[in-house]
């Protein structure tokens, strides 16, 4: 394997480097004091549009995308995976780049499955940053991490498709700027299990797209970006919004899936490298009981294995990342379930560590940690929970060694 970076990719990592530095960490507080302070929580503070601007400037723009009609930066796998976790650093880091979920996933999907006339409508002002976007499959009735128990419906009537069903946990729908979503739901329920499901674009102001709640994370409504319980009544788009054929929403949805879940964690490696750093510089500014926390000797050993866990998840991350490039995302499942299990509790329990090593102030609003933490803590569900990721793993590996 190779452990060096290429010339192309240590210059793209210093650039993002210097950029956080110099723009993204100095404006997390004024992003979250406007939408602390604001009168409408979902109005997106202006320092944001202006970091995206910057970073459009500088070309430090849709680094995830290999390539699409001259967007993109044309990086492997493996080449984006440092950059993301530079970005995933900061909660906000992502979306300045226009590197963030769902819209990642959203626009692979129409790069890579998308007419022409969607790329048009959809897929290019997502690249410009200009609009965001949803993925709405999981349901509150049903186990939607097996996405075949989806009941949202999809009927095809005359040149339109009517969509009736209710979803919850729509990432970035309450989003003022998400004027497109990628519902999946079945288009015929009497196909074979995995062909029942399709992927439709239904544009947010469609008649009868309902937004019921935004739900909490750990008691926060995540604004302005959110993760919104949505009601389709009797919402109808035209025939053409399907997205590659009816039947293809599951093939579809993992192929989705597989980049959406590494990015997850290379943003997490990200979050607990920033912890352990922050960490490090809280306990040796810190005098307590008569010396530096940092000398106390439960301290130095919570840090030898934070650094420890992180290097490990890191390195499991770009094997993965390789092998997604070397073969296809499908032969490197069991890479990216292995990873998909490790890193969200890798960071979950590094950040926690962290959040003790500052007191009650690792609690609070004043550094990055506690939503951090949520962030790591909701990932373990996100994109398939921890249990499946091991049971379908488990069965990979009984296949593989089994006489």
């Amino acid at each position: 394997m190779q452990f060096s970076h290429s010339d192309k990719t240590e210059s793209l990592i210093a650039r993002v480097e210097g950029f956080m530095n110099d723009h993204v960490y100095t404006a997390e507080k004024e992003y979250h004091d406007y939408v602390e302070t604001s009168d409408n929580r979902w109005t997106i503070p202006p320092i944001m549009e202006e970091l995206k601007a910057k970073a459009k400037a500088e070309g430090l723009w849709n680094l995830f995308l290999a390539d699409f009609e001259g967007y993109g930066a044309g990086l492997s796998n493996l080449e984006y995976a440092p950059l993301s976790e530079t970005m995933g650093r900061s909660m906000i880091g992502s979306e300045v780049f226009n590197c963030s979920a769902p819209d990642t996933g959203n626009m692979e999907v129409l790069a890579r499955y998308g007419t022409q006339a969607q790329r048009d409508t959809w897929l290019k002002p997502l690249l410009e940053g200009e609009i965001r976007s949803a993925f709405a499959m999981t349901e509150p009735a049903v186990a939607s991490s097996d996405a075949t128990n989806i009941q949202c419906t999809i009927d095809k009537q005359g040149d339109e498709y009517v969509i009736n069903g209710r979803k919850w946990w729509i990432s970035g729908a309450s989003d003022p700027r998400c004027k497109i979503m990628i519902v999946m739901g079945k288009t015929d329920a009497n196909a074979p299990r995995h062909t029942q499901q399709s992927q439709i674009l239904v544009p947010t102001d469609t008649p009868g797209v309902k937004i019921l709640r935004a739900m909490k994370v750990f008691g926060s409504d995540d604004a302005p970006h959110g993760h919104a319980e949505i009601e389709f009544d009797n919402v109808r788009v035209p025939a053409s919004n399907i997205i590659g054929a009816p039947g293809e929403g599951f093939a579809i949805a993992q192929g989705r899936l597989g980049p959406g879940r590494i990015h997850h964690c290379m943003r997490l490696i990200g979050c607990a490298q920033r912890a352990i750093e922050l960490m490090c510089d809280r306990v040796e500014n810190r005098v307590a009981f008569g010396k530096k926390l940092s000398e106390q000797g439960s301290i130095r050993e919570d840090i030898a294995r934070s650094i420890c866990d992180v290097e490990q998840a890191r390195l499991l991350t770009l094997k993965a990342a390789a092998r997604m490039d070397e073969v296809s995302y499908k032969n490197a499942r069991d890479l990216i379930a292995m990873i998909k299990i490790v890193a969200p509790s890798m960071a979950q329990t590094v950040i926690d560590r962290a959040m003790q090593a500052h007191g009650a102030m690792g609690l609070s609003q004043d550094t990055f940690l506690a939503e951090a933490f949520a962030y790591a803590r909701t990932v373990r569900l996100a994109d398939g929970p921890d249990q499946v990721h091991m049971s379908s793993l488990g069965k990979q590996i009984i296949r593989r060694y089994a006489g």
